[in-house]
């Protein structure tokens, strides 16, 4: 049939239409008593006010009754009901009304949406009375006349929602895309996930003290929201990058854990091989003894063997002790060889008339005959001697001055001014011309003593700026050597650094593998090119350690690059459980000509422990009254000595 405009628009006004939730239209079906021009069905999405079912179940049956043709309705679950007269615009946020009808009465056997029967009378059954409405309409008073009509203002529209996910632009909640600037600028939570703002905040406030991530449901507050000041975000796929990264880091590891076995197998290697020739030596020896006197070089043998093992245990035996200051206050020792005697720094036992420190020189001919012979005005920190064997010694101060004391006249013949209080010092080995200054600020200055004004070279740090506590040159070595390189070796108390020797005035720096942190000193064996580093007890270190390491030459990686330096551990040996004092100690050739020796002072037991830096094993205790601050060894007419010095006396031992 043909419906008139007029008529249709004020059925439309009068009756509610329905709308399905699940997004398809309602039917509803008007047929008149004539029974047949057709049926109409017309599908108009609306919104029910919260009043409609009470007015509808007070006024509806009389008004109802005047209609002149039956209406039969099919009611779909979970429906959305709202009337045509709606005009307000619908809000950016959340949705405040949802009306639902239910399913079915719970008395009714059969459900409403199903039916199909007209009401007795033509009358079209009212919608039931929903138990509870969500949203402020249900809660606010009703607005209309006596007869309960509904009132004129409407609720909001339901805004619609996207069913797929944003592309990483678009806000989780409301499925728009999210701003740099203003109520919609892009927020995250504690979790790291992102929404805009107003939605998060109408989130959290909606759901109050259960407030949750509306993705990973995790606990949330307002106070968690963070608002980014960005304009575009872009995460990149690093993922390929750290594996390989990872893979580089197995890699270095493993290659490390090969040269650490490369140099204690080289090292083994070396002390088979000498064994290897005394034995070889003893044979002959014992096969002319035989050819010669026949059965008495059996009976010498026997001894001959017996001493090369009994020397491993305790290859020591005391000599004597000087008696060097009274007061105290020694701290550092060395040997000169031209002159064949000790000097051990000290301050003045005059201090009234002579105040100052110096040395004592110390005769190993006669202990008893001693000089004491003034140098600087504050602590002596290093004695260093030269090889050519001059008597020329080089001294290190805290008075900012590096001096040459010529040990024969007991002068000083030259003073250089560092400008900073000067912690360690060494010379020159393969050019006896040059000296090296280490100052409390991680520098490095270069002397010539042919030059008395200044210093000719300055040696920057490379990260840190803590004092050089101890340097070390280690002469250059023939090309087919594991480590051909000349250089400086700084040890810092945060680390080590060797200054390659590459021309007269061009050093190359390399950063050695150190620990970072507890350094105390670094002592090197120029023959076997290694170097020994102490460390201070810590936290995942409980006891102080001495670990032995062998100066390695790294491979060429690139074209135009030289090769690099490095060092690894051979060999850790354990001192004891405190190291207050800055003392120093010591690694050397073995007297008996193989190998080599590790000589540590051990602060608790007040001795000085020696090992054996091929095996490790721990071969002679040295007792001493007081804590043991440095250790020489030297040799006298082709006997091997080892001095220890403490705060006041001089202890000698002699090897067996």
């Amino acid at each position: 049939m043909e419906l008139d405009p007029l008529q249709g628009s004020a059925a439309a006004a009068a009756a509610p239409s329905i709308m399905s939730d699940s997004g398809s239209s309602t039917e509803v079906d008007e047929e008149d008593d004539a029974g047949g021009e057709g049926e109409a069905r017309v599908a108009v999405p609306l919104t029910l006010p919260a009043t409609w079912a009470f007015s509808q179940r007070r006024a509806g049956q009389g008004s109802a009754a005047t209609q002149s043709s039956p209406v039969r309705r099919r009611l779909r679950h979970a429906i959305r009901v709202h009337y045509s007269s709606q005009t307000a615009t619908p809000p950016r946020g959340f949705p405040n009304f949802v009306l639902r009808a239910p399913a079915a009465r719970p008395s009714s056997s059969t459900e409403a949406s199903e039916s199909d029967e007209e009401e007795p009378g033509g009358v079209a059954p009212a919608p039931p009375a929903h138990p509870r409405l969500d949203g402020p309409a249900a809660d606010g008073p009703r607005e209309g006349g006596d007869d309960g009509a509904p009132a004129a203002q409407p609720p909001p529209a339901v805004p619609t929602f996207q069913s797929e996910e944003g592309d990483g632009n678009t806000c989780s909640i409301c499925f728009e895309a999210w701003t740099a600037v203003g109520d919609h600028r892009v927020s995250a939570l504690r979790c790291g996930h992102l929404f805009g703002f107003t939605c998060i905040q109408k989130w959290l406030a909606s759901q109050r003290a259960a407030a949750k991530c509306p993705q990973c449901n995790k606990k949330a507050k307002r106070s968690d929201i963070v608002m980014l000041y960005t304009p575009k975000l872009k995460a990149v796929d690093n993922s390929h990058h750290e594996s390989l990264k990872r893979a580089l880091e197995q890699e270095q590891s493993l290659r490390r854990k090969a040269e650490l076995e490369s140099a204690q197998c080289k090292l083994k290697l070396q002390m088979i091989t000498t064994k290897y020739g005394q034995a070889q030596q003893e044979l002959q020896k014992i096969r002319s003894q035989t050819a010669q006197g026949g059965g008495a070089a059996t009976s010498a043998a026997v001894p001959a063997s017996s001493s090369s093992s009994s020397h491993l245990t305790a290859p020591y035996n005391y000599s004597e002790a000087v008696l060097v200051s009274a007061n105290g206050g020694c701290r550092v020792l060395a040997h000169c060889e031209s002159l064949n005697c000790l000097l051990v720094s000290q301050p003045s036992a005059r201090a009234v008339l002579l105040p100052g420190w110096g040395v004592k020189k110390v005769s190993l001919y006669n202990s008893r005959h001693s000089q004491y012979v003034p140098i600087h005005s504050a602590h002596i920190r290093a004695l260093s001697f030269n090889r050519q064997n001059d008597g020329l010694l080089l001294s290190a101060s805290l008075d900012s001055t590096l001096k040459i004391t010529s040990m024969p006249s007991n002068a000083v013949v030259q003073t250089y001014n560092a400008g900073k209080p000067v912690w360690s010092c060494c010379w020159c080995l393969d050019k006896p011309n040059y000296v090296y200054a280490g100052l409390n600020n991680g520098s490095v200055l270069l002397y010539d003593i042919r030059d008395t004004s200044t210093h000719v070279q300055e040696l920057q740090p490379l990260r840190s700026r803590a004092p050089v506590v101890s340097l070390c040159y280690v002469p250059r070595a023939a090309a087919s050597s594991a480590f051909p390189c000349g250089g400086l070796i700084a040890g810092t108390l945060e680390g080590g650094v060797f200054w390659e020797q590459l021309d007269e005035n061009t050093y190359k720096p390399h950063s050695l593998p150190l620990e970072a942190g507890g350094c105390t000193g670094i002592q090197v064996e120029t023959e076997s090119r290694h170097c020994l580093v102490t460390y201070r007890a810590g936290r995942l270190h409980p006891t102080v350690r001495c670990v032995l390491m062998a100066l390695t030459r790294t491979p060429q990686r690139d074209a135009g690059e030289p090769p690099g330096c490095s060092c690894s551990p051979v060999q850790t040996f354990s001192v004891g459980p405190s190291c207050k004092l800055l003392t120093k100690n010591a690694v050397f050739a073995s007297p008996h000509g193989s190998g080599a020796l590790v000589c540590a002072g051990n602060e608790a037991t007040h001795s000085t422990m020696v090992w054996e830096a091929s095996s490790g094993a721990l071969l002679q205790n040295l007792p001493s009254d007081l804590p043991v601050l440095d250790i020489s060894p030297f040799a006298v007419n082709g006997e091997h000595f080892l001095g220890t010095l403490t705060e006041k006396i001089l202890k000698l031992y002699k090897w067996k």
